[in-house]
């Protein structure tokens, strides 16, 4: 998963990419990079670490422009150095970056193609790169830059890229091309603004950097549209995929997202509020006796399912863990032990809140599971009578091959195991999860009845299909063992 974000403005926009990547930070914080034009010359910085590590005084300078794009990464694809930090640039034709939010799950066939049919070389291991050189391909092969030669292009792109991915594209000459998958897995917004200069444009993973950036949110990117928005800030859309099929992220509502944003028109706020609804009904359903004394929130994306959670049961929600704000997002770190070795740093319990109590923890989902059994641990230490933990998510019992990193079912603590087995692993005194139809009706609300989602982390259906070997090819590239071998 990583945040993007582009502005095209009569003015100059670097800082304004910068302060929105700042809040989208929590989508990746593996590398950060700004790439800017002026028309004459397009600039890129980019670096490993957090925004504010990567971009001093003297980068923000160097930036000089009225269009712009933006990447904070979180690796899923490819390696963890430098090199894979975007946006990446290719100077044909015109002069190209892009920035990518997503994955594809046919990089290798696609990288191959890239070198033998459309003779060009790509770098890296990242599959950002490829879908860049497959664009190009592309767009070079029009016989002028326009509007229409971006559409077409973009039509080339969907036709070849099978996986969910979120784009920008600025191109000198032309201004800045966005397209969203024919699915609509990964989140894609559209702002605008008015000033005294005229129209002003923006397109983010999440509407809160278009909040913070000034734009008002317009609408989401649909699956398979492209949107051209030129250097004069003249707007295009066309859909331009042939087969249709939304089916956007439902790991977005349930963790990824910030509740403060807008997603497909959801609001993640409310989306997580359903989910504590639903899931304390469902507590009620098979423990109507239940002795909780206290509902208590895993910081920071469970608190508005554990809060409408406590209100169904009836209880008192309390804070119980306090959270170490210079400590990143554990789920997103990579390597196993980094993450182990996180949790304690970044979460302390209150005692008062455990002593002699039956708390009920709430988190969002349920990962790899060693959160979870770290945080039970402590609630125990913390003098807890009983521990029990609800996920206002289902299992998680599959990969997820579209952007997130969970990328082995062997690394997964449900993946082959009971609730009862997964309960006895983490140690808790009561296990229970959101039922997946549940977590469906509570992100789509009353406005979107009968919504569809990418569940493929909890079902194992996969809407762009899966080639044979893919699995195993991907347990070689992401795995934990993998990574580590790579960083030895």
């Amino acid at each position: 998963m990583c945040g993007i974000i582009g502005i095209v403005s009569p003015h100059e926009v670097a800082a304004r990419l910068y302060d929105g990547l700042t809040v989208l930070q929590h989508r990746g914080q593996d590398a950060a990079g700004i790439a800017t034009s002026n028309g004459q010359q397009l600039r890129v910085e980019k670096g490993n670490g957090l925004v504010s590590d990567v971009f001093d005084e003297s980068r923000m300078l160097l930036l000089k422009g009225e269009i712009g794009i933006a990447h904070c990464r979180y690796p899923t694809a490819g390696s963890e150095g430098s090199d894979e930090a975007q946006p990446f640039y290719v100077n044909s034709p015109y002069g190209i970056a892009l920035a990518h939010n997503g994955n594809l799950i046919n990089t290798e066939a696609l990288r191959r193609e890239v070198f033998e049919q459309d003779r060009r070389s790509v770098n890296t291991q990242s599959d950002s790169e490829v879908l860049l050189n497959v664009f190009a391909h592309e767009l070079a092969s029009q016989p002028q830059l326009d509007a229409e030669a971006a559409f077409t292009a973009v039509k080339g792109v969907m036709q070849r890229a099978r996986g969910g991915y979120a784009v920008l594209c600025m191109v000198m000459g032309l201004g800045l091309v966005a397209f969203r998958d024919p699915n609509g897995i990964r989140p894609l917004v559209l702002g605008k603004r008015s000033t005294p200069d005229g129209d002003e444009y923006a397109l983010a993973s999440e509407s809160v950097a278009l909040d913070l950036t000034g734009f008002e949110r317009v609408r989401d990117i649909e699956p398979g549209e492209a949107v051209v928005i030129t250097q004069d800030r003249q707007l295009h859309a066309r859909i331009v995929a042939d087969n249709i099929l939304p089916r956007p992220c439902i790991f977005e509502h349930v963790y990824f997202a910030r509740p403060d944003s807008m997603i497909d028109n959801i609001s993640v706020h409310k989306a997580r509020m359903r989910m504590g609804v639903a899931l304390g009904e469902k507590i009620l359903r098979e423990r109507p006796d239940h002795d909780i004394d206290t509902v208590i929130p895993i910081p920071d994306t469970s608190r508005d399912a554990a809060l409408e959670l406590a209100n169904v049961l009836g209880v008192k929600y309390r804070e119980g863990f306090i959270k170490n704000r210079y400590v990143g997002r554990t789920f997103i770190m990579p390597g196993q032990e980094a993450r182990a070795k996180s949790v304690r740093r970044k979460l302390n319990p209150i005692p008062l809140e455990f002593r002699n109590r039956v708390v009920l923890l709430v988190d969002d989902s349920i990962v790899r599971g060693t959160t979870s059994h770290q945080i039970v641990q402590m609630a125990r230490e913390a003098g807890a009578k009983k521990v029990y933990l609800a996920s206002a998510a289902p299992p998680v019992r599959y990969p997820n091959i579209y952007g997130i990193d969970m990328p082995t079912a062997e690394e997964l603590i449900a993946h082959g195991r009971s609730v009862a087995e997964v309960e006895k692993l983490i140690g808790c005194d009561w296990l229970i999860y959101q039922d997946l139809q549940d977590l469906e009706t509570a992100v789509a609300g009353p406005k979107h009845p009968g919504m569809k989602f990418d569940t493929s982390c909890f079902s194992g259906e996969y809407v762009t299909g899966v080639a044979d070997g893919y699995f195993e090819s991907l347990k070689a590239q992401r795995s934990d063992a993998a990574k580590e071998k790579r960083r030895s």
